[in-house]
């Protein structure tokens, strides 16, 4: 034996081999089955061929890569021209081109068939590779419905955001194959509360303005046109505001700094300013919010998916590693403790797709505008918050080693709460249930049609959305519970789908722990008459 090799830090013992290249569709059994019973199996090919992608290593290394090589702000060139240009790895670059390529960002536009939605939905939980570059994915695919406010803007800007290409070049958008949306809708002084934005917006004629003012935080900013929300002579209003101007000169949008955030680091989320800044006007003046608000009810989707894709990602990390490593003689997998905590990482992650799947259902669906409006809120809002703790509890499956960013945990714990702040947090959005349940009573009947079609097949079920039903009782203090009463109908929901479409050991496991409270607060409380390996072998890797 060599030297080298006889050396102490080269005798890597009892660690897990690196995840082989695998399908990340097929291997994951509850999106299959969602796929298929939620409308649209006709997309079963497309969903493999993009899980063959999405399951190699060299793909998941892209992401590494463009986490660790953060975007860096160009403002001017070196004659001292203002430039305002975000310069971004090549990995991000490269993934960009996988998922529009894919059409991740314009499927259910460009190919409108029944089930389009649901599809574009499993292929987006499917490509969970790496969080930033699917926010440009995200905004592109959800300022559709917005611009569709006004034909016109839609003619002109449609066609390129349904190409299934990425032109990263930065020149007018009349020049190229393929664009992408972003959005820029808060203020320092408002965040949540856009009413409060000052930006000015100044008509020049036939529906074009110029912008003065700031927005504290524009994503993508390399996007080749924003949806921005200023201040017109009406009232808050929308406006369509390119990186250049009809003459092909670059816009007076100003890149001021990117964040320094907590995750989502291969993504440059920035302020900018406009100083004149040219743009047209979506919809009429002082309507700006009813006109972005299909974007924001399909950006919350997308949140929604995106907790359920990481909770899928931690679930598939924390159950290889236990299968793969030892301690105190047997695999960790093997310890009965270790085995409730995996069970209960599954169980979540189930009742996440399912609810994710059925959700984007609904955008299929026009009869089913109603829940789809309180769905989206009420799915937004408990996927979000659970999808923090779950993944925490996934990293501490792995011990030291999963504190160490090599392992990958930490940049997904990095990037769990995001979900939950974008698009409105917790307190926006179960506020935002309220709101819908008042303006618009129907919701509330077709959140319960949707959920008592479990009715009769578990009692404790059938308890616990009565007992959620009669939260609305009193109206005086709704308000105050608004977050108690949105997680009761979050977990009604769950229970319901779970009951009706998932195996009995798993239905069980989630109605007993989860809804008739024989479970402690922390992941890995399951009763003991749990089926552990039924639903631990349903959501393991099997490569």
């Amino acid at each position: 034996m060599s030297a080298t090799a006889s050396l102490p830090s080269t005798d890597a013992r009892n660690q897990p081999p690196p995840i082989p290249d695998h399908n990340a569709f097929e291997a994951h059994a509850v999106l299959r089955e969602a796929l298929q019973r939620e409308g649209a199996g006709w997309a079963e090919d497309r969903l493999v061929a993009l899980g063959a992608l999405a399951g190699r290593q060299d793909v998941h290394e892209l992401g590494r890569l463009a986490n660790e090589n953060p975007p860096v702000l160009r403002t001017f060139d070196r004659y001292g021209h203002r430039i305002d240009e975000v310069e971004f790895h090549p990995a991000w670059h490269e993934l960009l081109g996988h998922a529009t390529a894919h059409g991740l960002h314009a499927l259910p536009w460009r190919e409108p068939e029944q089930g389009a939605h649901t599809a574009r939905a499993a292929m987006f939980m499917t490509w969970n590779v790496e969080a930033g570059h699917g926010c440009p994915i995200s905004m592109t695919y959800s300022a559709v419905p917005a611009l569709r406010k006004d034909p016109a803007i839609a003619a002109e800007w449609e066609p390129k955001m349904e190409a299934y290409a990425y032109d990263r070049r930065f020149v007018p958008a009349s020049e190229k194959d393929a664009v992408l949306f972003g959005m820029a809708m808060t203020e320092k002084q408002g965040g949540s509360d856009v009413r409060a934005n000052i930006t000015r917006a100044e008509p020049i004629g036939d529906g074009e303005y110029e912008l003065h003012g700031h927005k504290w935080f524009c994503s993508a900013p390399m996007c080749d046109a924003f949806l921005v929300l200023a201040q017109a002579e009406g009232g808050l209003t929308c406006f369509v505001l390119p990186r250049f101007r009809p003459d092909g000169s670059r816009n007076a949008f100003h890149l001021q700094r990117l964040k320094d955030k907590l995750g989502n680091r291969s993504n440059a989320s920035s302020e900018v300013e406009f100083h004149g800044a040219w743009a047209r006007r979506l919809g009429e003046e002082g309507r700006g919010v009813p006109t972005i608000i299909e974007m924001v009810g399909h950006t919350r989707l997308d949140c929604v998916i995106g907790a359920a894709a990481g909770m899928r990602v931690a679930v598939e990390q924390a159950t290889w590693q236990t299968a793969h490593r030892s301690a105190f003689g047997k695999l960790l997998a093997d310890q009965p403790l270790m085995r409730n905590v995996l069970a209960d990482l599954a169980l979540e992650s189930e009742a996440a797709t399912v609810t994710a799947m059925r959700l984007a259902r609904a955008y299929d669906d026009d009869t089913q505008a109603a829940f789809k409006r309180i769905g989206t809120a009420v799915a937004k809002y408990w996927l979000c918050k659970r999808a923090v703790p779950h993944t925490g509890e996934a990293l501490e499956c792995f011990g030291g080693n999963g504190f160490v960013e090599e392992s990958g945990m930490p940049r997904l714990y990095r990037e769990a709460p995001l979900n939950g702040i974008w698009e409105g947090s917790g307190n926006v959005i179960s506020l935002d249930v309220l709101r819908a349940l008042v303006k618009t009573p129907e919701t509330f009947a077709a959140f319960f049609e949707e959920v008592e079609q479990a009715a009769g097949a578990d009692a404790r079920l059938d308890r616990h959305i009565a007992a959620t039903k009669d939260a609305f009782a009193e109206p005086e203090t709704l308000e105050l519970r608004a977050r108690r009463v949105v997680e009761s109908m979050a977990l009604a929901l769950q229970g319901s789908l779970l009951v009706r479409h998932a195996p009995p050991a798993v239905a069980d496991a989630f109605v007993a722990s989860r809804l008739a409270g024989d479970a402690g607060r922390a992941f890995g409380t399951l009763p003991a008459g749990t089926d552990f390996e039924a639903i631990i072998d349903r959501h393991a890797l099997a490569v």
